[in-house]
């Protein structure tokens, strides 16, 4: 399957979310797809990070996760989506974060020296490392359509979909198809 990473696939307002969110349908076993499953999508993940990530500015310009440290950003992706989903349902625990710290650390260990430019990798801990320690926890958020993790930015704390114009768009055609449909059986 090809596909290519949108903006729509960076909505979650912090590169270690949008991370998170490269499996789709993660709790559903049989439809569940790993965009990280293609080393090409992983390589092509930070050449958009570079023009989509809400955190571009932090982080410079993002260089792809080397074949050798693949499996230890798996590691921090998976540690990010069950420390922070957690969070957002009330079921954190101090394990949950624990992990997040050794798969942070990890990855820190391994990029000691300075680049021209930031391993995917790195930039993906430092920003779970930053979105651990954020002060508005009630800021995160998953997307009832979806189930994506996304930082909700709006002035109000209102957001409700991880990017209004797929997933609120999609509930809300839904809706309107369900009273249309009601009432022509009515």
């Amino acid at each position: 399957m090809t596909f290519s990473w949108t903006q729509h696939r960076f909505s979650g307002g912090a590169l270690a979310l949008d991370v998170a969110n490269s499996v789709i349908l993660r709790f559903d076993a049989e439809r569940r797809i790993d965009r990280y499953a293609d080393p090409v999508a992983v390589r092509d993940f930070a050449t958009a990070a570079n023009r989509f990530s809400a955190e571009k500015e932090l982080f410079g310009m993002l260089e792809p996760v080397t074949p050798e440290n693949h499996d230890a950003f798996l590691n921090l992706r998976e540690a990010t989506d069950r420390h922070f989903r957690a969070g957002v349902l009330g079921a954190s625990t101090g394990e949950d974060l624990a992990d997040l710290l050794d798969a942070a650390s990890v990855i820190i260990r391994r990029h000691k020296a300075k680049t021209a430019r930031t391993p995917l990798d790195a930039a993906t801990a430092r920003s779970a490392l930053t979105l651990a320690t954020f002060n508005e926890p009630e800021r995160l958020k998953i997307c009832p359509n979806c189930q994506w993790l996304f930082l909700d930015r709006s002035r109000n704390r209102s957001r409700t979909w991880c990017d209004m114009t797929v997933c609120g768009n999609r509930v809300k055609a839904n809706r309107h198809y369900q009273r249309q449909k009601k009432e022509l059986t009515a």
